[in-house]
């Protein structure tokens, strides 16, 4: 199978804009699209509408905010001429029933839908580093591999149905707020004791308590204050959510991730929207004062 000769891109975000700009530096022209105007990174091919990239690109990605937009624009994809035979790479997070649905509509216009989420936050993205999670044809993949390469350091091939690729997605993200939430407490807890916090990573970082909070977000974003990870707190909230959604549907033991639930919705409570996700230790700093 040949690789695809136009590329579409639509929505160009925090994560949406980097994957896409790597793309275009690529040798297949790039169609690019979002509801706001002049984020067509360099390179691009800016698109005035959904309905030109549709009819120009043999592949569209699709990096859009949540499932409800998703299936929005999957449903005016469906409904367009001529759209046979194309391929929708969806990559972003929006739970295993909304790429359900997704795929049914895609695939009842017969197109090709894959269900690929992306996991390591905007900094990832912006070094061409992030991990593709693709559940959707491995011939697919295997085809696309030389453009995926351009954005991804890693893509894993988790299943064939729509849906898997999600549920692998939400609980590595789970996993990661736990870890983040977990961490803030552990290093207040140190700090309690007179210990500084370079000391307490430094001492975490080689031992049993590691984890990606200790070893990045803590030195890199939270010890010098700049609390740039480059994730909204929202956005891993919603993540939470949709986790414990679908961990109640999948009736698998959730005592951890309600309480992690509980810490989320107040970290989203208590900061301004579009505040990073590293912030959770001034919002439990702040609570240990009060």
């Amino acid at each position: 199978m040949s690789a695809p000769k136009t590329i579409g891109f639509i929505g160009l975000g925090q994560m949406g804009e980097p994957m896409c700009a790597f793309i275009c530096k690529g040798d297949t022209p790039v169609l690019c699209y979002d509801r706001v105007p002049d984020l067509t990174p360099e390179g691009g091919i800016a698109a005035e509408s959904l309905s030109e990239v549709i009819a120009g690109a043999d592949t569209v990605f699709l990096s859009l905010p949540d499932g409800k937009i998703v299936n929005a624009v999957v449903e005016e994809i469906a409904a367009l001429p001529n759209v046979a035979g194309k391929v929708i790479i969806d990559m972003s997070t929006i739970g295993p029933a909304a790429a359900k649905q997704a795929a049914a509509t895609i695939e009842g216009a017969g197109m090709t839908y894959v269900d690929a989420p992306v996991s390591g936050g905007r900094q990832g993205a912006l070094k061409a580093a992030i991990t593709i999670i693709w559940s959707g044809p491995k011939t697919e993949m295997e085809r696309h591999q030389a453009i995926l390469d351009l954005f991804s350091k890693n893509t894993f091939h988790v299943g064939e149905t729509p849906g898997q690729g999600q549920a692998v997605k939400l609980l590595n993200n789970f996993l990661s707020a736990t870890a983040m939430a977990a961490s803030s407490e552990a290093v207040l807890f140190g700090l309690a004791h007179g210990v500084e916090m370079k000391t307490i990573l430094d001492v975490v970082k080689v031992s049993t308590g590691n984890n990606t909070a200790i070893e990045d977000k803590f030195p890199n974003r939270v010890l010098p204050g700049t609390y740039d990870a480059g994730f909204f707190a929202e956005l891993l909230n919603k993540d939470v959510r949709l986790y414990n959604e679908f961990v109640k549907e999948a009736g698998t033991s959730n005592m951890m991730g309600e309480r992690v639930a509980e810490v989320w919705n107040l970290v989203e409570d208590s900061l301004p929207p579009q505040s990073d996700f590293t912030r959770v230790f001034e919002v439990l700093e702040k609570r240990n004062r009060s």
